[in-house]
Formats: structure tokens, C-alpha cells, sequence
């Protein structure tokens, strides 16, 4: 089975079972001839079809893929594999059901096409799989038994031809003792020459001895070397050619199973996972990934959430995008600047003090701040009640109602947001320029 997955025969497609997002559904990239040529079956969930919101969209996948989609649920433990393995990793936080019911699926056909979970690995730290195919297994006991058959075979025939050439040796020592009418004729010439000629006998066959045994080892060497099977290095060559077979059938050709998605946690742990992952483009098989994520030089820790702007972990504001990669064995790698520069702009100025107000209220329209009220509600913690209630107005903002006859938009209105429209935090790079109002 396992060999027949890893070459795939003429005519034969290169993924069998593909499990489908919405990202690529909704951008119809790949287009579904390229899905039907390159895949067998083509897989996906039933909540990813209600996710899909757009009307035009969502007849088109009604109306062109839902005919060869086949939609199917996961199992609980998959569900469950998936969530413990997600929360190791750190991706849980920004993964919803859906992906992690789509990993799930992916992991569920991965294990029925492989017959086993040998190549899933079950903890982020893993390094190797779990094990070899079932039918590599099944081979390699086989050529260990046939092994030690042909080795107690080859025993037999060595003490079998030792017993031969025993019984050859004493039948030559009996054949002298039978030539009687010679002995009779001349006794004592005889003597002489059987002494002669069995001396000279004894010399040749020592000397051919002597000249075997010298030159076995070199024929044994030579053997070893040229690759010849014996019997004392029969296992040595079992052991290679079961390594060879299983670095081959590692990498397999066709994938039994394979994701396409354009979500980075959901790629993230399905190359932790050892999952096959190919890209939307030309379905070919990702084996690295390089993206962004956001590192704290306070604590150091590294969270994938774009659009935070205070660390999670301390609660400061010193989160700095970084580039990090990580390849299919899982391992995540950051890569740092050698001359990397802290951005210190607005930082050269001490904070002004609050300014209290009067029980008169005489003092209630002094703003303070310092020069250009700078330092008025300065933002420098998450849990500030200015930081809550900045983001609880731009949170209203997002929610304005398109449909809305009295709406009008910020460009008729002349109404401006901050930069990309995140809330600033600390005193900005200048205190001193001028602000917009």
C-alpha cells in the first residue's frame, strides 16, 4: 500500500484527497479546472459554505464547485488532537472553529490514505515521525527472516561439504592399504617412493593451503568492497537497503492527502503536524513558510497577533515586527537585525505633571499638558481608562451603518483618522509639531 502510494502510476493525479478553505473559495484561486485536474476528491466542511457571505459568491460555489465538493465533519478525537496541538504551538488564540475543524479533516483522511499516523507528528518538539509505513515494516521482517533462512542454509552446506571432504581424506588414506600385489613384488622400493611421493603430496597441498588461506581474506575484502553478499555481512546490507527504501518512501509523490489554505496559523501547524500544505496559486507543495510576527524586546516573547500594540505578556508597549520562517519539520526560526535600532522618538521629554482642578472651578479650562497639551491624555498602558474608551469609540466607528440615509462619508465631511488608523500610544515622534485637528 505504502509503495503504491509513494509512486503513482501514468494517468494518475497528484494529490487524492484536498481539503478546501474559504479563503480560496472566495477568491476562486485556484480555478476549479486546476482543482479537477491535480486532485481526485476534493473536501471541505459544512460551516465553511456559511461563511461565505457574498451573494454573487456564494451562488457561483453553489453553482460550479458545490457539485464536486463533498462535505464531511470531522471526528471529536481529531478535533481534539488538533486544539491540544494548536494550543502548544500558540495558534489557538487566533484560529477559529472552522480551521480547526478543517485541520482536523485533513488529519483525519492523512491517517486513512497511510494506513497510520507514522507520518503525523504528535508534539511540537518532535523532530523525527513516528514511525515506517506498515508495508516497509511488513519487508523488512520478511528479508530478516529470509535472511536467517539463507544464513542457516549456507551452515548447512558448509558442514555438509566438511563432511564431504572428510570422508574423501580418510578413503585416501584407506586406498594405499589395499594395494597389496605391489607391496608383494618390490616392498622395499615401495616404501621409498610411496614415502617420496607423499611427502611431495603433502608439500604441494600445504602449500596450496598456505596459499588459500593468504589469499582468502584479500577475495573477502575485495568481495566487501564490490558489494558481493556473504554471509557474515548479509544483515549489514539488509539494514542499508531498509534505510534507503525509507528515505525514499518519506517523500512521497503523491500526496494522499493535502491542504490548501491562505490562513499562516493554520499552514503553521499543519507543517508542525507534518500535514502536506500546498499553495493557492499552483497547488505546489509549501515546505517553508516566512511571515511576520510581532516580538517584545522587553520580555522577548512572540505573539502573531498584527494588531495588537501592547505585548501580552508584560503589557508594554514595545512589540516590534520581526520576520520569522518556519520549514517542514516544524521548527520556527526569527530573523534579527545585527544592527538593530531602538526607536526612541518621543522619549526625550519627561512627562508633564497632572494638573489639578479648583474647587471654584476657576482652573477648569486649563487644559496642562505641557507645550501644545502634549501630555493630556497620554496613553502608555493597556489597562488605562483612555485606552478603553479610545477603542470603544473606534470600535462604534467601524460599525456605522452603510445604509444609512443620514451617512456621509469622511471624504464629504473632511473628517480624518490616525495613521492606518491605530491609536497612538506615548507622545508620538515630535511633542513639539503640530497636531492635527
Amino acid at each position: 500500500m505504502a509503495a503504491e502510494s509513494s509512486t503513482p502510476a501514468q494517468g494518475q493525479k497528484r494529490i487524492y484527497s484536498l481539503v478546501v478553505d474559504t479563503g480560496p473559495l472566495i477568491k476562486n484561486e485556484p480555478a476549479l479546472s486546476t482543482l479537477l485536474a491535480q486532485a481526485e476528491e476534493i473536501y471541505t466542511i459544512p460551516s465553511v459554505l456559511s461563511e461565505i457571505k457574498d451573494e454573487a459568491t456564494r451562488s457561483r460555489v453553489h453553482t460550479t464547485l458545490l457539485p464536486f465538493l463533498k462535505l464531511r465533519s470531522p471526528r471529536p478525537a481529531s478535533i481534539k488532537f488538533i486544539t491540544d496541538f494548536s494550543r502548544r504551538t500558540g495558534d489557538l488564540e487566533v484560529m477559529s472553529k472552522p480551521d480547526i475543524h478543517l485541520l482536523a479533516l485533513c488529519y483525519e483522511l492523512e491517517i486513512e490514505r497511510n494506513g497510520g499516523d507514522w507520518r503525523i507528528r504528535k508534539d511540537p518538539t518532535q523532530r523525527g515521525l513516528n514511525g515506517k509505513p506498515p508495508g516497509q515494516e511488513e519487508s523488512a521482517e520478511e528479508n530478516v527472516t529470509q535472511g536467517d533462512e539463507v544464513e542457516a542454509e549456507l551452515q548447512n552446506l558448509s558442514i555438509s561439504e566438511a563432511v564431504q571432504e572428510v570422508g574423501v581424506q580418510e578413503s585416501a588414506k584407506e586406498a594405499p592399504e589395499e594395494q597389496s600385489p605391489y607391496e608383494e613384488v618390490a616392498p622395499e622400493v615401495t616404501q621409498e617412493e610411496t614415502v617420496v611421493v607423499d611427502t611431495q603430496d603433502q608439500e604441494t597441498e600445504q602449500t596450496g593451503e598456505e596459499v588459500t588461506t593468504q589469499e582468502a581474506p584479500e577475495n573477502d575484502d575485495d568481495d566487501d568492497s564490490d558489494g558481493w553478499i556473504t554471509p557474515s555481512n548479509l544483515k549489514k546490507h539488509q539494514v542499508k537497503d531498509s534505510q534507503v527504501s525509507g528515505s525514499t518512501q518519506a517523500i512521497q509523490e503523491t500526496l494522499q492527502a493535502a491542504l490548501l489554505t491562505s490562513d499562516f496559523a493554520m499552514q503553521n501547524v499543519a507543517l508542525r503536524i507534518n500535514l502536506n500544505l500546498v499553495s493557492p496559486s499552483n497547488l505546489s507543495r509549501i515546505k517553508q513558510l516566512k511571515t511576520w510576527v510581532l516580538r517584545c524586546y522587553g520580555c522577548f516573547n512572540v505573539t502573531r497577533q498584527m494588531d495588537r500594540q501592547f505585548c501580552p505578556k508584560c503589557g508594554q508597549a514595545t512589540l516590534t515586527r520581526t520576520s520569522s520562517s518556519t520549514d517542514s519539520h516544524g521548527n520556527m526560526r526569527l530573523h534579527l537585525k545585527k544592527n538593530f535600532q531602538y526607536n526612541k522618538r518621543g522619549n526625550v521629554y519627561s512627562v508633564p505633571k497632572p494638573i489639578h482642578g479648583t474647587a471654584s472651578g476657576k482652573l477648569n479650562n486649563v487644559q496642562g499638558g505641557g507645550k501644545n497639551h502634549w501630555g493630556k491624555d497620554l496613553i502608555l498602558a493597556e489597562d488605562q481608562k483612555e485606552y478603553q474608551k479610545k477603542t470603544a469609540e473606534d470600535r462604534r466607528q467601524r460599525q456605522r451603518d452603510l445604509m444609512d440615509e443620514d451617512y456621509l462619508p469622511n471624504l464629504v465631511t473632511g473628517e480624518r483618522s490616525g495613521g492606518h488608523g491605530r491609536i497612538r500610544v506615548g507622545a508620538g515622534r515630535n511633542v513639539n509639531g503640530k497636531k492635527r485637528r
